[in-house]
């Protein structure tokens, strides 16, 4: 592992690093490409490209009011998705959440919800926030149970406010404060009875 792999949250089975001007030479790009990975999200109106990614790149380094952080595998180091916590507000100590999983083979084994409980806990107990909200389209069902799986609260929704695949869709709000994420962290580590 080079310096560039350092990581800056570890988990069991992923840790979250840095985005690098390099990620936009691998598979990165091509993620927003991919229809089946933007059905649930707001990509894919444009064709993305190497430099599409390393502008990002470039925002993600020099932001301070966005935490955007690789999700890369500890057993091959492939990175597989992004995460971040994004529009950090200090004097509301609020934050907006999002996660993209790009590689098709990292699905469905909860890479997803690892790197979103470090970067919640962070967010609570390093940047002292205390709510952390996302919004999602109505149909992404992979979000809503991420979302579900956290014990984050549906708060409400903004009707028709998203234009996607020919028809408007309702964005869901969620969110979760310090306070209940304290508490789910609790639930799952106490034993079963």
């Amino acid at each position: 592992m080079d310096s560039r792999e350092s990581p800056f949250l570890a988990g069991e089975r992923l840790y979250l690093r840095a985005l690098h001007e390099c990620d936009a030479a691998g598979s990165y790009p091509s993620w927003f490409n991919n229809e089946e990975v933007c059905q649930g999200n707001s990509h894919h109106l444009f064709p993305y490209t190497t430099e599409n990614a390393l502008s990002y790149i470039r925002f993600a380094r020099e932001s301070r009011d966005d935490l955007i952080l690789a999700i890369v595998l500890k057993e091959d180091h492939r990175h597989i998705g992004n995460i971040a916590l994004q529009a950090i507000h200090p004097v509301n100590r609020s934050a907006e959440f999002s996660i993209v999983i790009g590689d098709d083979r990292a699905g469905g084994h909860g890479y997803g919800r690892e790197a979103t409980l470090l970067i919640f806990k962070h967010g609570f107990e390093e940047l002292n926030l205390h709510r952390i909200g996302c919004g999602t389209f109505e149909n992404n069902a992979s979000m809503k149970s991420l979302a579900a799986s956290l014990g984050m609260h549906e708060e409400g929704r903004r009707r028709q406010a998203a234009f996607k695949d020919g028809k408007y869709l309702d964005i869901v709000e969620y969110g979760m404060l310090r306070n209940e994420f304290r508490e789910f962290e609790f639930r799952c580590a106490a034993p079963p009875p």
